[in-house]
Formats: C-alpha cells, structure tokens, sequence
C-alpha cells in the first residue's frame, strides 16, 4: 500500500509542477522577460519545486536524510542522467552562450559553499540564508547579462489568450497538489524504507530524487527536442543552483539538517555529486556538446547506481 501511495504522491508533485512551470511561463511571457531568463530562473526554480516541497516536507518530519539526499541526488541525476540523454539525442552544436565563462561558477559555487557547509555536520538557519543569497545573487546575475539581449520569438497566440483568473487558478492548484504530493510522498518513502531494511538516505537519494527530477528531464529533452539544447542546458544549471540554495535552504530554515560526511553513503554521494559538476564544467570549457559527452555521463549515473546497488545486496 505504502508503494501505491508513493507513487500517485509523485505523480501529483510532477502534474502539480507541470501546472506552475507552464503558468509562470505565460506570466512571464505577458510581460515580455527573456525567454532565455525564464528558463533559467522561473522554469528551473518551477521544476526544482518537487524537490523543494519534498525536501521541506522531511525537514518538518525531522527527517534529515531524505531532506538532504533528495537535494544530493537530483543534482547528480539533472547532470549525469538528464544532460547525458540530451547531448545523446541531440546533434552536436555551439550555442552563441558561453556557459563556461557565464555560468561554470553557478554550477560549482553552491556545491563548495554546501561541502563547506557539512563540516561541522549541521545545516543551520544561517547557512540556510547564505544559500538563498547566493540564488538572489544568480537570479540578478542573470537579469544583468539579459539586459540588451533581444527577445526570441514567442507564440503571439499564446500571449493574446492570456487569462489572469485562468493563470492564477491553475497556480493554486498546481501548489496544492505539490504540497499534498510532497507530504505523502515522505511519508510512505520513509514507510518503505523501514519495511525494507535500508536507510531513508538510501531510498530519496535515488527513488525520490529521481521522481522530483522528472520534470527537469521532461521540459529539458522537450527545449533539446525544439532546437532549444542550450535553454535545457541552462535549465539544467539553474534547477541545481536552485536544488542546492533553495532546497536546501529551506529545509534548513524549518528545522537544522544533519550530515555525517564521514558515513560511506554521504561521503560517495557527495562526492559524485562534486564529479559530475566539474564533468559539467570541463564539457561547457571545450564546449563538447556530443554524443561522447553523454556516454561519458552516462557511466558516472552507472557507478553512482553501482553502488546503490552493492548497497542493497
């Protein structure tokens, strides 16, 4: 029962997802913001969103583990699994954006900021705020660098159909299905986890994080699909800041989060995490969007599941 309850929970933090990206893609697109700012700032913070309610969720369960491996594990699966497929399905380009000079210390800065964080083995309150003022500071960043840019082409359709009470309406009850789908979704994951004998960090590191990421793979391979590789890429950099600052950052505001970096599973997690990041990094410097580079990422996802699996068994 516990399993059928997870499932429909995720579903119902995914269909409320898709509710808000779309809606604050309309919004967005009403007052003519750049289509390359909404998606890196409301489209990645509206896919993150599952992590978030999730993350939060656990935080005022007093559940530690899942708050932070949720976080941990979509960051490596958004690059390892959603980038690996993208660079897979997609021919090889060169986006007129130079994300290596722009935006390769946005995808590495949080992650040292949060492995200097776990030293001390707790996320506090004051940790937390320095995370939500480093996404302050990309989210002006990215404001700054689109002034002069011009405006890519949008559906006039899309914008002469424009209905505030529509937007509005649909806004509410995609919040209330993440936040409904999040608290259930906790619930029967850490029900699972003790019916099966394995950890709670163990189940949303991989099964969680995998779910929340769902709507970071569909809306980044439906930008790829359209010929929009580098709107995904930067959806993909923008979700992770977003994982690692605001999901995070408010668990940690509800409740100080605990971390043993000397266990084995945080350790190794953390550790792959940083990996695929500078990955990341290295293809953006050589701008090596190919097929190689996700085979490359590709392997990384399998030794991260590897040993998820050893784990297990």
């Amino acid at each position: 029962m516990d399993f059928v309850i997870f499932i429909l929970a995720m579903g119902a933090l995914i269909f409320g997802a898709d509710f808000i990206i779309n809606q604050s893609e309309r919004i967005a697109l009403r007052f003519n913001i750049s289509e390359f700012v909404i998606g890196s700032t409301l489209i990645a913070l509206g896919t993150s969103l599952p992590e978030m309610a999730a993350s939060m969720a656990a935080s005022l369960d007093g559940k530690s583990q899942i708050a932070i491996a949720n976080a941990v594990g979509s960051n490596i699966i958004n690059i390892s699994l959603v980038l690996g497929i993208i660079f897979l399905i997609t021919k090889p380009f060169k986006p007129t954006r130079d994300f290596f000079a722009k935006d390769s210390i946005w995808a590495l800065l949080p992650v040292i900021m949060f492995l200097l964080m776990s030293i001390d083995g707790v996320i506090g309150k004051f940790d937390a705020l320095l995370l939500f003022m480093l996404m302050f500071a990309y989210i002006l960043f990215l404001l700054q660098d689109s002034k002069g840019i011009e405006l890519e082409q949008v559906d006039e359709e899309l914008k002469e159909n424009f209905s505030w009470i529509r937007s509005i309406s649909l806004l509410v009850i995609g919040f209330v299905f993440v936040v409904l789908g999040a608290s259930f979704a906790i619930d029967s994951a850490s029900s699972i986890a003790k019916s099966a004998g394995v950890s709670e960090w163990l189940i949303a590191v991989v099964v969680i994080s995998f779910g929340t990421s769902l709507p970071e793979l569909i809306v980044s391979i439906s930008a790829a699909r359209k010929g929009k590789v580098a709107m995904a890429i930067g959806n993909i950099i923008g979700s992770n800041l977003a994982n690692t600052t605001m999901v995070i950052g408010g668990a940690a505001m509800i409740n100080p989060l605990e971390i043993d970096i000397t266990q084995h599973s945080y350790a190794f997690d953390l550790s792959v995490m940083t990996a695929v990041t500078i990955m990341l990094i290295y293809i953006t410097s050589n701008r090596l969007y190919s097929k190689p580079a996700g085979i490359a990422l590709l392997i990384a996802l399998s030794l991260f599941l590897q040993d998820k699996v050893a784990l297990l068994g």
